[in-house]
């Protein structure tokens, strides 16, 4: 791992490692996986040599301070070998790639379009404290009041896909709605639906003669250009009838060229689905994603509670999990129901 960060590294610093975009991003990927086992090993190594060197010196001196730090780093040490632990056990075929977040509104009308915005923020929040790379490649607004129907969003970090496969499922929100001028109590549900980003590998193969691309106006933000170009652009897959939007890149090749990643994605999970429909496994999945069969509540009234349907974990932090700090509920769900993704 070490030799292989340093070729990595070597090539990163080449004149022109900028020449290719894509190369060089993938690139930097690769290292930044690396990365992500070497500097939390090495600094678990310098923590571990500093705990034995103040173990030495309690042997021959005690005193209550030292003790107590050496206590308190020994609790951090375990916390982090655990967490290291945690990672080791995320080796499904895909759980170190980067994911592709969908996002849709459910049942609940112009709530439902609002919670569907307020998960958004949610885990692009999570994943901003994770120091991972967020872009929006494309949304659908909601009405005039606000809120979205769908957005894609992606998500760029070591084991994003696997950390956030945890999530595939129906989000149920309980709250005194803002849009109900009497105030009464609603129910909202939104789909989150994670999927790898294998860009790199061409398992999917796309043929000219089965794509049908459509171009429009885009719509929703974005000042003149949105409005006056034909730039948004929607690809449709015809043997199989998916198709994919995106109007949120500032140019109708960029926003081709998203789709057509977004697509391949889907594509591939169309695939596995009929696999494990192969090996009886398809209805439970069915069940898992179907409306009425939420994964996760989270109640803002008559109390304050977010609870793990799957796991019962549950916190009366809302305002906490809102702002992204859902990490313990996906390493929760992860522990008990296998860290593995399923196989081919």
């Amino acid at each position: 791992m070490l030799k292989r960060s340093g070729e990595l590294r070597k090539m990163m610093a080449e004149p022109g490692f900028w020449d290719n975009r894509d190369a060089a991003m993938k690139t930097i990927r690769e290292n930044n996986g690396l990365q992500a086992w070497i500097d939390p090993v090495s600094g678990l190594e310098e923590r571990l040599e500093s705990l034995n060197m103040a173990l030495e010196l309690l042997e021959s001196s005690p005193d209550r301070d030292l003790a107590e730090e050496s206590s308190s780093m020994m609790k951090s040490v375990l916390k982090e070998l655990d967490r290291l632990e945690f990672m080791r056990m995320l080796s499904g075929k895909h759980d170190r790639k980067d994911a592709i977040l969908t996002i849709r509104s459910g049942a609940g009308g112009q709530d439902s379009q609002d919670w569907a915005e307020m998960l958004m923020r949610m885990y692009m929040r999570w994943a901003e404290k994770q120091g991972f790379e967020v872009e929006v490649l494309d949304i659908s607004e909601g009405g005039i009041e606000g809120g979205i129907r769908e957005a894609v969003i992606e998500i760029k970090g070591p084991w994003a896909y696997g950390y956030l496969r945890a999530e595939l499922g129906i989000h149920r929100l309980v709250r005194k709605s803002p849009f109900d001028q009497n105030h009464r109590r609603h129910t909202s549900f939104a789909s989150v639906f994670p999927m790898p980003d294998i860009e790199d590998e061409i398992e999917i193969e796309l043929r000219d003669e089965d794509l049908r691309v459509d171009t429009f106006r885009a719509s929703g933000a974005g000042g003149q250009h949105v409005n006056k170009t034909s730039s948004a652009v929607r690809i449709t897959h015809i043997p199989t009838g998916t198709a994919v939007t995106c109007q949120n890149q500032r140019s109708q090749h960029r926003n081709r060229e998203v789709a057509r990643r977004i697509l391949v994605a889907r594509l591939y999970q169309l695939e596995e689905e009929k696999r494990r429909a192969e090996r009886a496994n398809l209805e439970k999945t069915k069940k898992d994603v179907s409306w009425g069969n939420q994964i996760r509540s989270y109640v803002l009234h008559p109390y304050q509670m977010v609870k793990d349907h799957r796991t019962g974990m549950e916190t009366s932090d809302v305002e906490s999990v809102l702002s992204g700090n859902i990490q313990d509920f996906m390493e929760e769900y992860l522990r008990m129901n296998g860290t593995r993704e399923p196989e081919d």
